[in-house]
Parts: C-alpha cells; structure tokens; sequence
C-alpha cells in the first residue's frame, strides 16, 4: 500500500482530492453543521475509492511487468487472461502481440543457428574431402622416382580438385550474396537463343567429349538479368550432362507468351528417384544417383535465382526416361 504513495500520478491527485475535500467541508460547515458532516463522509468516501481503484489498477500493472519481465528472461508459458479491462485490456492485448512476435522470432533465431551450424559442417566435410585427396597427390608427386606420364595423371586430378574446390567456394558466395539480399537484379533485353547459348556455352566441350548430342529449339525474348539467368541455366545444363550417359542427349525448348518466358530443360538419363524429387533444390542434397564430385548446391542456387526474378521452377521424371526441368519467369506478379 505505501508503495503506491511513492507514485507522483498518485501522489499528487491524492493531494489535490485532500484539498477539495477540507475546502468543501468547511464551505458546507458553515452553511450547516449537518451539512459539513455528510460533505465530509462523501469526501472521504470518494477518497477511498479513488485508492482502491489505484490500487488495484497498479496492482495489475505490477503483475503485467512481473509477466513481462519472465517473458524477457526466457518464460514462454505466461497467460494474460486475468487482465481484461479497459486500458489494461488493450495494454494487454498489444503486448500478447508482441509477446507472439518475440516468440516467433526466436524461433526463427534458433532455426536460423541450427541451419548456419549445418550449413558449416555441410560446408567443411564438402571441401575437406578433396583437400584430403590433394594432399594424397601431392605426397605422390613429390616422390623421387615417379614417372612422367604418373606425373602428367596426378597433375591432371589435381587440377580437377582444386577447379572443384574453386567452384565450390564461388557459388557458396553467390549463394550467400542472395541471403543476405545485395544483389541487385538488372532488367536486360535478349533473345531466348542467345541466352542459352551463352549459358551452355562453357559445357559444350565437356558434352562433345561425352558425345552428347546438345539440340536447342528457341522462340521468343527473355528479359531479366542475364549474368544470374545463365548461371542458373548453366547449373542445370550441367546437372542434365553429369547425369545423361555417354552419347546421350540433352535438349532446350524455350518460348515466349504474353504471360511468361518458359525454358525447358530435359535429358534422357536416368532419371530422378521419387524419394529424391522433393529435395533436388535443397542445398547440399545429394540423391542416391549422385556421383561423388556433386556437392549439391548447383540446382539451390538455380532455385534462388530464379525465385528472385519472379519466377518458378520445377523438376519431374519423363517416360521412357530422362528427367526435365521447367522454368518459367512471369511477367507480372504471381
């Protein structure tokens, strides 16, 4: 009870109701001595109610703030039931809000930290590997009595590794440019032809030397970014060649409407397995026909950068075989 009387909102109607009160009973004494003592009941009276409502009022507030501060250190089991009136309701009701929020939010904190802790780990084992195998190579080629054609085969897996590795840390920075959302995407003007010529353009000596046939059938503009377009098209292309056997084929169909630009990529490989279709866009994913030089982070990258450009993108199975990715980039807001 004397706590409240430290509050100066309290402390000074408290005061002001005093005054009103004794100015009142004297005014009411003089008229009639009767008079001056039911003014004086009435004040009093008045008075008292006043410090009980306070009192409860601030009663209320204490425990909000008790509540509030559990919430603070950690307390996620806190119910605001009790509070429903008036001013206090609505106080109530915003902090509930905010209550779900913080809640929300450091759940998303902690998912966040869990997804940054694997992505870590994801990250070390996938270049530990072949750093593991070039320090093997190395120890070979640094052996006095090898061979020169061995030298010229170890030189060769090494420069592998190491583009591999090169790769790996280039699209992990792409990727992680896209998180943190400072890429500006630019709006260019360019045929569906050359946009996949271009994006094809680095895997076309590989696929010769695979003898697959590359076939490319386009119509139409793209407009978009065509630096990130072609990185992401390139992703795919890529996927399609490393799982599309020797003399295999690999095909292109792109089109314009007035609607979106759709880009079909499809090989005639094995295929995807069911239980790996929902996951082929997940970062680090790698399905059961994965070969052991896929770190699985092309086909995420791909997804990102087309979603960013208001587009989507889906994978499904063909028949007889094959698998066939479709791209589309809408126009207008879907």
């Amino acid at each position: 009870m004397m706590k409240l009387l430290r509050n100066p909102e309290v402390k000074g109607t408290l005061l002001l109701y005093g005054i009103l009160a004794v100015a009142a009973t004297i005014a009411a004494y003089y008229l009639d001595s009767q008079f001056g003592l039911f003014t004086f009941i009435l004040c009093v009276t008045f008075i008292l109610i006043y410090w009980g409502a306070a009192y409860r009022r601030y009663k209320h507030l204490s425990e909000l703030a008790a509540d509030v501060n559990r919430i603070l250190h950690g307390d996620n089991h806190i119910s605001f039931d009790k509070f429903s009136e008036g001013e206090l309701g609505i106080l109530q009701s915003e902090i509930y809000k905010m209550t779900v929020r913080l809640r929300e939010q450091q759940q998303r904190l902690q998912d966040d930290k869990v997804y940054l802790a694997d992505s870590i780990a994801d990250i070390s084992h996938q270049i530990r590997t072949p750093l593991t195998t070039i320090n093997l190579l190395v120890s070979f080629l640094s052996e006095s009595d090898i061979s020169d054609e061995r030298r010229l085969k170890l030189t060769h897996e090494l420069y592998e590794l190491l583009s591999r590795i090169d790769w790996l840390i280039t699209t992990l920075l792409k990727i992680s440019k896209l998180d943190a959302g400072t890429v500006q995407f630019k709006k260019e003007n360019m045929s569906l032809e050359s946009l996949i010529n271009q994006a094809a353009a680095p895997l076309l000596i590989p696929m010769e030397l695979r003898a697959q046939e590359f076939a490319v059938k386009t119509e139409g503009e793209f407009s978009g970014d065509i630096s990130w377009t072609c990185e992401a098209l390139g992703n795919i292309v890529k996927n399609c060649m490393e799982h599309t056997p020797d003399g295999g084929r690999i095909e292109i169909r792109a089109m314009e409407n007035a609607l979106y630009t759709e880009i079909i990529i499809s090989d005639n490989g094995k295929g995807i397995s069911k239980e790996d279709l929902p996951h082929v866009f997940e970062r680090f994913y790698k399905g059961k026909n994965s070969d052991g030089k896929s770190f699985g982070i092309g086909l995420a990258l791909a997804r990102m950068i087309v979603s960013a450009q208001n587009g989507t993108i889906k994978v499904e199975n063909i028949t007889p075989n094959g698998a066939k990715f479709t791209i589309r980039f809408y126009k207008g807001i879907v």
